[in-house]
């Protein structure tokens, strides 16, 4: 009777709920092109009719204004989603990708980019979440035990083939099979490396900056990232700063956020380069290939990675391609869900790429860990010159938060994709009427309450 009921649930519901964190009155997240975020999370959550109690919880990160938008481009897409199979759905998450994506006229507002593409992922990552909740399993695992074929039949190889075609996807992953139970036993024992950029916000004094730097060692953080590009002087300053009190031997990254044009790029960069930073990240446009290929060939031996505003798998094929990033930095809410981002892991891993995630933000963290230990477990079998980033904010308001140990990422073992936000963080944090911003709103306007 269980097994027929369970067999039979539906999704019932697509709730969503706009959260917002007031991260900017502290700067917690300030750099270069965003001075004063809100971190921000369009929230949603899969509800059923299991008897089993599971639901999907998936959101996308913003900064604040325009969270609102990206919740209505959420709801834009539950007529597609409730009333389907439960068991079907999570079976087959690539097809209700499929379906999303394949949307002629929401595909308008994109195509495959922007609002509606990361709304399709925060829905398609709440479909893994409920999946691997049934199967008992973290998301890591669910996919790490996953038959080769089966992950191959999860990729949209539309517009990569030309790069990668299903057939290289198969014998990678096939031959990430090699070792994958031994890799999962070290993993959880070691953890996966993670590299911190807490004390980097550009908002920070450098007193402030050199306690943290100094806490991040001692932590046993061996990578470090600092905020630049608003003014040349204090990045010289702020860099000196920071070298000191970390010593030779860590790496320290900066990160741009997109601050330049090209030349400035070059130019800042190795006015930088004095203090041996490792990479330089989003040095220009996200959109622009050719311009970071000559980024590239203008920094060397400096780095040059980027990928959290990259739109989707076309893009970080064409940057693969063009040869233009040492370091791939792919995203979990950015792009349309686990799905697409098999499809990028498979590019670095044909191109011998190494993926060092974007995280911080509002829960980056928690979901970007499971595809970074999926990779090294069952696809590229390596923790060679990789790091998750790692941001120490707002992991409170998650049932199952990131552990960092020793500058390591504990291995989840709690089952799902370690989504799901506690209940009093989405009543006091909902915009505009939850507890912390409402009482906000009358302590800055007494007269709102009229």
């Amino acid at each position: 009777m269980k097994g027929t009921e369970l067999s039979a649930a539906r999704i019932t519901a697509v709730d969503t709920y706009d959260i917002r964190f007031p991260t900017s009155r502290e700067l917690d997240g300030s750099d270069a092109m965003n001075p004063d975020p809100d971190y921000s999370a369009a929230y949603v959550v899969l509800r059923t009719s299991a008897a089993d109690g599971h639901e999907g919880h998936g959101f996308t990160f913003t900064i604040g204004r325009g969270n609102d938008v990206q919740v209505a481009a959420i709801d834009a897409l539950a007529p597609y989603v409730v009333g389907r199979s439960v068991a079907e759905l999570t079976a087959d998450p690539g097809a209700l990708s499929h379906t999303l994506i394949g949307d002629s006229q929401l595909r308008w507002l994109g195509p495959e980019k922007g609002a509606m593409h990361m709304a399709i992922g925060a829905v398609v990552n709440a479909v893994w979440d409920l999946a691997a909740k049934r199967e008992g399993k973290p998301l890591w695992q669910l996919l790490a035990d996953a038959d080769p074929q089966w992950l191959v039949s999860q990729v949209d190889f539309r517009y990569i083939g030309d790069a990668l075609t299903p057939d290289e996807a198969l014998d990678l992953l096939t031959k990430g099979k090699q070792g994958a139970r031994e890799r999962a036993t070290d993993l959880l024992r070691r953890g996966y490396p993670a590299y911190t950029t807490s004390p980097g916000w550009l908002g920070y004094s450098d007193e402030k900056l050199t306690r943290l730097a100094k806490e991040a060692v001692a932590d046993g953080f061996t990578q470090i990232k600092l905020k630049v590009g608003a003014d040349l002087q204090d990045d010289v300053r702020r860099c000196r700063t920071a070298r000191a009190a970390i010593g030779p031997d860590i790496r320290m990254a900066i990160d741009a956020n997109q601050r330049w044009d090209v030349a400035e790029a070059i130019t800042w960069t190795n006015a930088l380069a004095e203090y041996d930073p490792y990479w330089i990240e989003e040095p220009t446009s996200p959109d622009d290939i050719l311009g970071h290929a000559a980024v590239r060939r203008g920094v060397h031996p400096v780095k040059v990675a980027t990928g959290e505003h990259v739109q989707n798998r076309i893009v970080f094929k064409q940057l693969l391609q063009a040869g233009a990033i040492d370091v791939l930095q792919l995203d979990s809410a950015r792009v349309a869900g686990v799905n697409e981002n098999l499809a990028i892991l498979l590019l670095a891993a044909k191109f011998g790429i190494p993926v060092c995630p974007h995280a911080g933000g509002v829960g980056l963290c928690e979901l970007v860990q499971h595809l970074s230990m999926f990779d090294y477990v069952a696809l590229s079998g390596t923790t060679d010159d990789r790091v998750i980033e790692y941001v120490d904010h707002l992991h409170q308001h998650f049932l199952a938060p990131v552990v960092i140990d020793q500058g390591h990422y504990k291995a989840p073992v709690e089952p799902g994709f370690s989504a799901t936000m506690r209940q009093s963080s989405l009543d006091t944090y909902r915009y505009p009427d939850g507890v912390f911003w409402a009482a906000d709103l009358e302590a800055s306007n007494p007269e709102a309450r009229a």
